[in-house]
């Protein structure tokens, strides 16, 4: 553990988290690729099952589309009240790249994934680019940061904000050095790991691809909130405040950082808001909402214990309240930064279903790949189960 007089910073991260920490997103991925497999249905002959989405493949009939498939339909979607056509590509179906995208339709959301990350390394890219004549930048992340903590602590609004964020941190670095060491190594991993794992899991348990589907949007446009915030008001995080505010770098440490906080690829002056707590929150109310305690039927889910409910309940209060203690115990976060990703959060909730005007553009690409839009294998598990217990409830013993 690192000391600095009478400050203890705790352990750092183990030196193995910049390759084991990648090596598990891609386990998770792979792992969800195979759990989330569409069953019964092989890539080169089809649907096997008698309620499957495909159908088995003509006789003689080649697994790659001809020309009569050329012709572009139209399927009408609606979104915010307003209707738009899409490209219809179920012509495509029975294309190899097509079957294998049925078999193994989170890859979808893999690729999902894959534009976040380049639209982040954009917005990266815009804020590098906004701010490349100018020497200031830090200057003014630092103004920014600063005038953070004057808006907490010394003003009306400081009732808001009753413990500092410097206290918060002592109390860990002078007192109790294990907590600390344990937010210090799940810093990164509540971070890209965990949401990766979250999603991969949800994607399998949730009710139905539609729950599945608000969460995700949500997330993303909880991202892009926080892209566009960054691009346009850089802000220094605690930690690179100067020393005289008292705040320390307890995760970097001995260069044992993660590949997900340090590096090119983080920018540094991206404080406000937290995409820490942007993840945490999403994960936070989609654990309530998964709990059911609001379901009135088994419409959605199977029924689930008291306890479970409560323990999902549980889940989905105390999962925020972590990421905030770690965010703010290490110096990577203010206050305030959770609390405008809150709000942003809260907004992209309600608005989540603007990324269904994307679904032209995603038709028009499908169209182009000869790809058909896999049906996903969301809720299945679920219907499956509830399927059975219908038969069940259908059976009735004759008195002989």
């Amino acid at each position: 553990m690192a000391d600095k007089g009478d400050v203890n910073l705790g352990g750092a991260q183990f030196a193995s988290h910049k390759w084991a920490e990648p090596v598990f997103v891609v386990s998770v991925m792979i792992g969800s690729l195979i759990i989330n497999r569409r069953k019964n249905f092989s890539i080169l002959r089809g649907d096997t099952s008698r309620s499957g989405t495909l159908s088995p493949t003509s006789e003689g009939r080649p697994m790659l589309s001809d020309d009569e498939h050329a012709t572009v339909r139209f399927q009408k979607r609606s979104c915010f009240g307003k209707e738009f056509t899409i490209p219809d590509t179920s012509a495509f179906g029975n294309n190899l790249h097509s079957r294998v995208l049925q078999k193994f339709p989170f890859l979808i959301e893999m690729f999902y994934w894959a534009l976040n990350y380049a639209a982040y390394s954009f917005t990266k890219a815009i804020a590098a680019s906004l701010y490349a004549t100018k020497d200031g930048v830090t200057e003014l992340a630092q103004e920014h940061g600063i005038s953070i903590l004057n808006f907490e602590h010394d003003s009306m609004f400081s009732i808001f904000f009753p413990i500092k964020e410097v206290d918060f941190q002592t109390f860990f670095t002078t007192g109790h050095p294990l907590a600390l060491t344990f937010f210090n190594r799940i810093y990164s991993l509540v971070h890209i790991p965990g949401t990766v794992t979250f999603l991969s899991w949800y994607y399998y348990a949730a009710p139905d691809h539609a729950a599945f589907a608000v969460a995700r949007r949500t997330m993303t446009l909880g991202n892009f909130a926080a892209f566009f915030v960054f691009c346009f008001y850089p802000c220094m995080p605690p930690r690179l405040l100067p020393e005289s505010f008292g705040f320390h770098d307890t995760v970097r440490q001995e260069n044992a950082e993660s590949v997900w906080v340090g590096g090119k690829n983080v920018n540094q002056l991206a404080a406000m808001p937290s995409l820490h707590f942007t993840y945490a929150f999403v994960i936070g109310c989609t654990f309530i909402y998964h709990s059911g305690i609001h379901w009135r039927s088994e419409n959605k889910a199977l029924q689930q214990s008291t306890f479970g409910r409560c323990l999902w309940l549980l889940a989905g209060l105390c999962y925020p309240l972590l990421v905030l203690s770690v965010i703010v115990a290490t110096a990577n976060h203010y206050y305030l930064d959770a609390v405008v990703a809150l709000f942003t959060t809260s907004l992209a909730f309600f608005i989540n279903r603007i990324w269904v005007l994307l679904l032209p553009a995603e038709g028009m690409l499908l169209w182009v790949l000869r790809l058909k839009k896999p049906v996903p294998t969301t809720g299945q598990r679920l219907q499956g189960a509830k399927k059975v217990k219908e038969d069940e409830s259908d059976y009735r013993y004759e008195v002989v």
